[in-house]
């Protein structure tokens, strides 16, 4: 029986009555059910921007804490790109010290309400949690998440209760941080607590990088990335906008002219990938880069507000099985397309994007045409799209990403009516930086080269996230720059 959100919630605080008086023996605690996370009505939500999933109560966040073991070797830890100590917040969480727990957390991570929305913690954290392993099952593992988010968002709504990170005495060095998105902000957070001056050079007119630009407005609110923004500033790093580096100012110069000790770069992975088929060049197809970015930066589905064009859609077509396609398909009919298609060569359990995005988009009435691909795009006499040719595909054996390969079915071909097609096939890191940069060692797919600690082939210059890595998470960019930023530290105080 699926529940609504009101039935969730009064579910957890009846059960809440039974634990609220003692704290559980590590026996009940394995009896205590995994917290569902209550969400908008699926008829609702669908034509509108607001954020899907509401948020535990603090009664659901505190049964779901009190459900971890505090185990010894706490492999949910290990599991973590920036190795929050989880146990140390779920326990001060279940006990309803919530101001605590979000201290906790901030020793790692200055995101917490941005990771407990969009990062894929069951295969991190989640993942080797013992719960789940105890109860054989990995859908019962602690759902670690949803507690982050909702102390960061009782922190947030309790103003008097947000917390600047205290910074060090400061250190007389200055490092310039490129971009603003995940690996940015936690390098950022990390340097400047340890007394360094920080400035960041963001290339749009609002910071956050992907978090703004990328995912949209029901599942991440922007006002979350705004203040976790306000709160890099209120450490004291200074964000300078529409500073395009490459164009604006050479990398190199930052070291050479302007007197920064060390660079980090984290400008992501912008540069949209093309399919590089017949047809692609019609008016109706889009990058799910600017599809997005449309929406979400510039806020074209605000018509009342927003001078943003876009394209108005009745059918459409997205290209790929990832959290984009997810993305840009579930925006694509809050925007008003009648029907929206996500088109995709392997079979659903084969598809990358996280399952509950997954479920949400079926639950909004987004088709899976999986086991096909689009193999053409045609176009009318005025140049615009008005089909797909698919061909339809069958499982092969597995390939270098462990994924069943696509073989395709000769002889099945069929047309699909479209209006609009938006490639959803992932990114590459966008050239400029490598092109006005040539000291830079990149890799055949033109991310930069690093050794363990981030470092690149020019001296004092650092870099992580979708950079380096291509198209990741928000969590393994975030890794990357706290790994970055120890090793930044590390050489300034050495010099």
């Amino acid at each position: 029986m699926h529940l609504n959100s009101q039935q969730i919630q009064q579910k957890a605080l009846e059960l809440w009555q039974l634990w609220k008086d003692r704290t559980p023996t590590p026996k009940e605690r394995l009896t205590i059910p995994v917290q569902e996370m209550p969400n908008r009505n699926p008829l609702e939500r669908r034509t509108s921007m607001e954020e899907v999933a509401l948020g535990y109560s603090s009664e659901q966040a505190q049964l779901e804490a009190n459900r971890c073991l505090n185990c010894k070797n706490a492999p949910c830890v290990e599991g973590c790109p920036v190795h929050i100590d989880i146990p140390g917040f779920l326990v001060k969480a279940a006990r309803g010290d919530f101001r605590g727990a979000l201290g906790v957390i901030q020793e790692s991570s200055l995101l917490p309400a941005i990771c407990g929305r969009v990062c894929p913690q069951e295969i991190q954290c989640q993942a080797p949690c013992t719960v789940a392993k105890s109860l054989k099952d990995p859908s019962k593992a602690v759902s670690i998440g949803r507690v982050e988010r909702f102390v960061a968002d009782w922190a947030r709504e309790k103003t008097s209760d947000t917390q600047v990170p205290v910074c060090a005495p400061p250190t007389g060095k200055k490092i310039a941080i490129v971009g603003s998105g995940p690996a940015s902000v936690s390098a950022a957070a990390d340097l400047r607590r340890l007394g360094h001056a920080v400035t960041i050079f963001e290339a749009f007119h609002k910071p956050g990088g992907v978090l703004i630009y990328g995912i949209p407005e029901f599942r991440l609110p922007k006002a979350i990335v705004d203040q976790e923004m306000t709160n890099l500033k209120n450490m004291g790093v200074e964000i300078q906008t529409n500073f395009l580096v490459g164009r604006t100012r050479k990398l190199k110069d930052f070291l050479e002219k302007d007197g920064f000790d060390a660079v980090f770069v984290g400008t992501g992975a912008g540069l949209p990938k093309f399919m590089h088929i017949e047809g692609e060049n019609l008016v109706g197809v889009f990058s799910a880069n600017e599809y997005l970015t449309r929406c979400n930066l510039m806020k074209a589905y605000d018509h009342d507000r927003s001078a943003t064009p876009i394209y108005r859609s009745r059918k459409v077509a997205v290209l790929g099985g990832g959290n984009v396609a997810m993305d840009a398909a579930r925006s694509a009919q809050r925007l008003g397309a009648e029907e929206v298609s996500i088109v995709y060569r392997r079979s659903e359990a084969e598809m990358p994007a996280r399952r509950e995005e997954v479920e949400h988009a079926k639950e909004e009435g987004v088709h899976l045409l999986t086991l096909c691909n689009a193999q053409k795009i045609l176009g009318d006499e005025k140049g615009r799209v008005r089909a797909i040719e698919t061909l339809n595909y069958q499982l092969g054996e597995p390939d270098a990403s462990g994924r069943r390969s696509s073989v395709p079915i000769p002889g099945s071909e069929a047309l699909l009516e479209v209006d609009t097609v938006i490639v959803a096939i992932g990114n590459d890191s966008n050239p400029l930086l490598r092109q006005t940069t040539p000291e830079l060692a990149v890799n055949k797919n033109g991310n930069f080269i690093v050794d363990a600690e981030g470092r690149t082939s020019l001296e004092r210059v650092w870099a992580g996230g979708d950079i380096v890595l291509g198209a990741a998470t928000v969590i393994l960019a975030m890794g990357q720059g706290r790994t970055a930023a120890a090793a930044i530290h590390r050489f300034l105080s050495a010099s």
